[in-house]
């Protein structure tokens, strides 16, 4: 079985080493991409982010079982800390935070500020980045493409969180973060345990049993 696997990669380890990527950055595509392959055949969750379409797709089984609007990065797709991009590839939800917390529940530094967003907070903070509901906190699997150094997405923030209901969906509008309806959230949380593969990619991918490099 070993062979087999590293037979069905190959192809994917010459077209690395084309890109200039190093034999590091293809064992951690190799132990990602098999983790997904068997998530695929069990009725483990994963979770999809197309840049392109705007969209979340949650899978399970190798089923799609929903998805959502959502709102990426205004500057668009990248992973430098400070860039205020949307981070591409493989990641895993590494915390989940505000289990419980009323809808439109307002957090600043992950806590809870005890506020709930409505018109008269909003009319108090016109310019606030809200994040609101519920967090699903990303960190990055692939050292020096989103995991280490000035690209890590853990230590740049990178969530997938609520926001006010009146904000556009399908439309690039955040700061980096993946925003969605809170309604869309509580949903997308209750289902999604710590430990959820999460690709984030510019385009829809194509047929294939593997995921592909964003």
């Amino acid at each position: 079985m070993k062979n087999n696997l590293l037979a069905s990669l190959a192809p994917w380890r010459e077209k690395f080493q084309d890109f200039g990527y190093s034999r590091k950055y293809y064992f951690h595509y190799f132990l990602y991409t098999h983790s997904i392959a068997l998530s695929a055949m069990t009725a483990s969750p994963r979770i999809l982010i197309v840049i392109a379409t705007q969209t979340l797709t949650r899978l399970a089984g190798g089923r799609v079982v929903a998805e959502y609007p959502v709102s990426t990065g205004a500057n668009g797709v990248g992973e430098l800390r400070g860039s205020g991009c949307t981070p591409r590839g493989q990641h895993r939800v590494r915390l989940r935070i505000g289990a419980g917390c009323p809808v439109g529940t307002v957090f600043r530094a992950r806590r809870p500020t005890g506020e709930v967003y409505g018109p008269e907070l909003a009319a108090a903070c016109p310019d606030r980045d809200w994040i609101l509901t519920r967090i699903l906190w990303l960190t990055g699997c692939v050292p020096g493409r989103n995991r280490g150094g000035q690209v890590d997405t853990l230590r740049r923030f990178i969530y997938i969180h609520g926001c006010p209901d009146a904000a556009p969906m399908g439309t690039p509008r955040s700061h980096g973060c993946i925003r969605m309806r809170n309604s869309d959230l509580v949903e997308l949380f209750d289902a999604t345990p710590a430990g959820t593969p999460v690709e984030i990619r510019e385009c829809a991918p194509e047929h294939s049993p593997l995921p592909l490099l964003g």
